[in-house]
């Protein structure tokens, strides 16, 4: 069986601690670092949940406008109540 080798992963300066409501939760945008694929999200709440997005997103913009319609439609504690896949 052969190993798959460790690879650096590229943040996205999007990404970070996010507080709203007296909630706070940890943003990662992410990819292969030089490269060129796609964005992936993911968020962790105060309590170690995640919540994962199942598609990846042309660029880090777009993901953090995915995360912020997230917050405007549902409310920040969303993640923290149901951490789930979108």
């Amino acid at each position: 069986m052969s190993e798959i080798p460790d690879r650096e992963i590229e943040d996205s300066p999007l990404g970070g601690s996010v507080t709203r409501d007296g909630i706070t939760v940890q943003v990662h945008i992410y990819r292969f670092a030089g490269t060129e694929d796609e964005w992936a999200m993911e968020i962790i709440d105060h309590e170690g949940g995640h919540t994962t997005w199942d598609g990846t997103f042309a660029d880090d913009q777009d993901a953090y406008e995915a995360f912020e319609q997230e917050v405007a439609e549902r409310g920040i504690r969303s993640f923290v109540e149901q951490p789930v896949e979108h």
